[in-house]
């Protein structure tokens, strides 16, 4: 079929060396940081039931993958059985995907956040996609810098510039002329979106278009954010922070040349694997707020498993599916990668807590997570989001007018709203 000779990276079929006469393969799709903990589970499967399981690599910026899904279901492709999908994609996506509701017995879904089944199920009732893993965004640090000059985690963002500054103006003078203080994601994509609708969430800004529909993305908060952010550039980040994305920045961080870095939960255990400068050295918190009483809004970004309704073998895909997101694998890459699950069980299992003690404490920070505006504008999200980034973008790189920029990106946006 031609839709095979779509670039999607690298892809592998995991086999064991003689497998039954009957068994069959199905395909799945994984992101391209956590390939090796897929080869892991699609393993597991094999072991338990005799199938293949093959899995597409997809590109680093998960922004890529949305035109490569867009031909593959235009083309009723049957190449494709099992999917992984970004919270932000299921109102885009979800003609193309299989209702789940009689797939999977109730009980199974009910042992997830409830807040992850209401963001996959449709306004008329369908549940097309089940939640892998929980996300929401993080601060990292470096402990020891901070102990070493007396330091506290940051609670205010405010603070985190001054510490930021701080400790690497003393370690520059002290020899380390390659540390910055602060890395995270500038690049003119999605990433951008989160860590900005962070920053003006955590001050009181918004979310640039509230759920009732309101566009409320120009107003003083969201500037002050913003011009602090700006004020990063060149000063405690590096001038290329702008066109850093989550791996970029975090290899930055793991090399040892950044005090503190805003990414994702699987970073902590990057950042203590083999070959990591920082193992050992590392402190994780929620993000700053904007001021002291505000709350920490880390941007939350559920990720799922979907199956496309031009599978040829749903009940395979979904067989697959079920083990996927299940108490077993997402405990093993809990453990192994410090991804958040969605198994609410998982949250008092002293295995997964010895190795993630944090998470004790983390539907806590889920609870103050701040969501995309992706639920009122569905398929019209990606323009709304892009419209976003690239407004900050522009005054991040470009020097643009903060309040000028926020006023023309509302009207662009009521503009988009209109259309719709």
């Amino acid at each position: 079929m031609m839709m095979r000779s779509i670039a999607l990276g690298a892809a592998m079929l995991f086999s064991a060396a003689a497998s039954p006469a009957w068994a069959d393969s199905v395909s799945m799709f994984c992101g391209a940081s956590e390939y090796e903990l897929c080869a892991k589970a699609a393993a597991g499967f094999k072991e338990k039931t005799g199938n293949e399981v093959k899995i597409t690599k997809m590109p680093a910026l998960l922004d890529d993958a949305i035109p490569i899904y867009q031909q593959l279901l235009a083309a009723q492709s049957t190449d494709a059985d099992v999917l992984f999908i970004d919270v932000i994609w299921i109102g885009m996506l979800q003609r193309n995907m299989l209702d789940l509701k009689p797939l999977v017995p109730a009980e199974e879904v009910s042992q997830h956040f409830q807040s992850t089944i209401d963001a996959a199920t449709t306004q008329d009732g369908r549940l097309v996609a089940l939640p892998w893993y929980m996300d929401t965004g993080l601060m990292y640090y470096r402990k020891d810098l901070l102990e070493k000059y007396g330091k506290q985690p940051p609670k205010t963002w405010d603070e985190l510039t001054e510490t930021a500054k701080f400790i690497q103006d003393k370690e520059r003078a002290a020899g380390s002329p390659d540390l910055w203080g602060f890395t995270w994601q500038g690049k003119s994509y999605e990433g951008l979106t989160c860590d900005a609708i962070e920053w003006i969430a955590s001050g009181g800004g918004g979310t640039i278009i509230e759920p009732d529909g309101k566009v409320t993305i120009n107003n003083p908060e969201a500037a002050k954010a913003l011009t602090r952010a700006k004020g990063w550039v060149k000063t405690i980040s590096p001038e290329g922070v702008l066109g850093y994305d989550e791996e970029t920045s975090r290899a930055v961080f793991e090399a040892g040349n950044a005090v503190f870095h805003r990414n994702w939960p699987y970073v902590w255990g990057t950042s203590q694997a083999d070959g990591s400068k920082v193992a050992g050295k590392v402190g994780m918190m929620a993000l700053p707020v904007g001021a002291d009483g505000q709350k920490s809004s880390g941007c939350l970004g559920p990720m799922y498993l979907g199956i496309s309704k031009y599978t040829a073998k749903p009940e395979l895909a979904t067989e697959l599916l079920r083990y996927l997101v299940g108490p077993e694998v997402q405990k093993m890459r809990a453990i192994e990668g410090a991804y958040n699950p969605t198994q609410k069980s998982l949250y008092s299992d002293k295995e997964v807590l010895a190795k993630l003690p944090f998470l004790a404490d983390a539907q806590a920070a889920f609870d103050g997570s701040v969501a995309r505006p992706s639920g009122y504008t569905g398929s019209s999200y990606n323009r709304v989001s892009q419209a976003f980034y690239r407004a900050v973008h522009e005054i991040l790189a470009d020097g643009a007018d903060v309040d000028k920029t926020l006023a023309d990106l509302a009207g662009r946006l009521e503009r988009l709203k209109e259309s719709r």
